[in-house]
């Protein structure tokens, strides 16, 4: 069976439910699915937060993004890999981002959605503005986030 790999950039929201069904419909063989639903928060850095704006071009994100797909690939025992991510503004607590893996066992599910959040949370090409009472600021990639990608041998220098 050939391998699963999606991305989707988009301005919808997505369920999660309909998404891992799919997934799952498509490969007897998954005995294991892992999913990361990231949103948007309320506050950053003690600053409440109304909105985030979300940037990227159209194209290279996704290629990116399959690249990252690719690399998970190579690295873990995985049978399929799903991920949405939302662009433009996104109000506090909507879905922003979703990584879907799927695999035999959910060890290697694990591992590998990890790998993807870490690698998008950093290589990924989006540009984000938070926006709140006090006006808008572009956010940086943030040094905790360098540190996640790091332990997978892999070094970004992204934060500010």
């Amino acid at each position: 069976m050939k391998p699963q790999r999606s991305v989707s950039i988009q301005t919808e929201d997505f369920d999660l439910t309909a998404e891992t069904a799919a997934l799952r419909d498509a490969d007897g063989g998954i005995g294991a699915v892992v999913a990361f639903v990231g949103t948007v928060r309320d506050a950053a850095d003690g600053r409440p937060v109304q909105l985030m704006e979300l940037e990227h071009y159209p194209g290279m994100t996704e290629a990116a993004i399959v690249s990252m797909i690719d690399e998970a690939f190579q690295r873990f025992d995985i049978r399929a890999a799903r991920v949405i991510h939302r662009v433009g503004p996104l109000a506090a607590r909507e879905q922003i981002v979703l990584v879907l893996v799927a695999s035999r066992h959910r060890g290697q599910a694990f591992e590998a959605c990890e790998f993807l959040m870490d690698y998008l949370k950093t290589q990924a090409p989006f540009w984000k503005k938070e926006h709140g009472p006090d006006g808008a600021q572009w956010v940086d990639a943030r040094e905790a986030d360098d540190q996640a990608l790091a332990r997978w041998g892999i070094t970004s220098g992204n934060a500010q």
